[in-house]
C-alpha cells in the first residue's frame, strides 16, 4: 500500500489518525474521527476505517479497535506530522491581549513536536526577546504546560493579557526578564495573578 492508493478522504483520515496516536498515544475513536473529518454521522467515519482497512492501512483487532499497518515510507512521512494551531499574538514588549481564535495551522514533525504534548504557536510582537532569537513578527512555537523551570522561555498569562519573557523564581516572587538590545524593556515583577501557559520550544522566522 502507497499513499497514491488512497483518496483525499483517506489521506485526511490518516492524518487524524496519526496526529492521534502521536498526541495522545492511541487511535482515534469513530466518534472522534467523525468529528475530525466534520462528519454528522458515525457512520460515516466508520466505513472510512473500513475502506482503510481494506486497503491494508489499518486492521481491526479482537477488541474492535484498529491498528495501523507498517506503510510505505512515503506515507510514513506524511503521517509524521502534526497540525499545529496559530492562536494569535502575544508580547514581546509590553504584554498585549492573545486572542484565541485559530489563524491558521502548521504542519510540523513530531521530532520537533514531541508526542504525547499539546503545542500551538502564537505570533511575536516587539523586540524585548530579541537577543534571546525571537524577533518581531516570528512564529513560536509553544508546548503547552503550566510550570517552568528557571531560565525556560516562557508565556506568561498576566490578568487577561500574555507575553513571552524568561522565567526566574527568587524566593517568594516571579521574575519575568526581557532579553533584548533595547533598554526600555525592564522585567516583570509578580507575586500573583500569574499563570504559565506554555514553554518556547523554537522561533520560526519564515513560515
Amino acid at each position: 500500500m502507497t499513499i497514491l492508493d488512497l483518496d483525499n478522504k483517506e489521506l485526511e483520515a490518516v492524518k487524524h489518525l496519526r496526529n492521534g496516536l502521536n498526541q495522545h498515544g492511541r487511535m482515534l475513536s469513530v466518534r472522534e474521527l467523525m468529528c475530525a473529518m466534520e462528519y454528522r454521522s458515525p457512520r460515516s467515519a466508520s466505513l472510512l476505517l473500513e475502506k482503510l482497512a481494506d486497503k491494508g492501512v489499518i486492521t481491526k483487532r479482537e477488541n474492535g479497535k484498529y491498528q495501523f499497518n507498517d506503510l510505505s515510507e512515503e506515507t510514513s512521512t506524511v503521517a509524521s506530522t502534526v497540525e499545529v494551531p496559530l492562536i494569535g499574538t502575544t508580547a514581546c514588549g509590553g504584554p498585549i491581549f492573545a486572542e484565541e481564535n485559530v489563524e491558521a495551522y502548521y504542519k510540523i514533525s513530531h521530532q520537533i513536536a514531541r508526542p504525547n504534548s499539546q503545542y500551538f504557536f502564537l505570533r511575536a510582537s516587539g523586540d524585548s526577546m530579541n537577543l534571546a532569537g525571537i524577533q518581531d513578527g516570528d512564529l513560536v512555537l509553544i508546548r503547552q504546560q503550566s510550570t517552568a523551570k528557571n531560565g525556560d522561555l516562557v508565556v506568561a498569562l498576566i490578568d487577561d493579557s500574555t507575553t513571552i519573557k524568561e522565567f526566574q523564581r527568587e524566593n517568594m516572587m516571579i521574575i519575568l526578564r526581557p532579553r533584548s538590545t533595547n533598554p526600555v524593556h525592564t522585567p516583570i515583577i509578580l507575586t500573583q495573578n500569574f499563570q504559565i501557559q506554555g514553554v518556547v520550544v523554537q522561533s520560526f522566522s519564515n513560515l
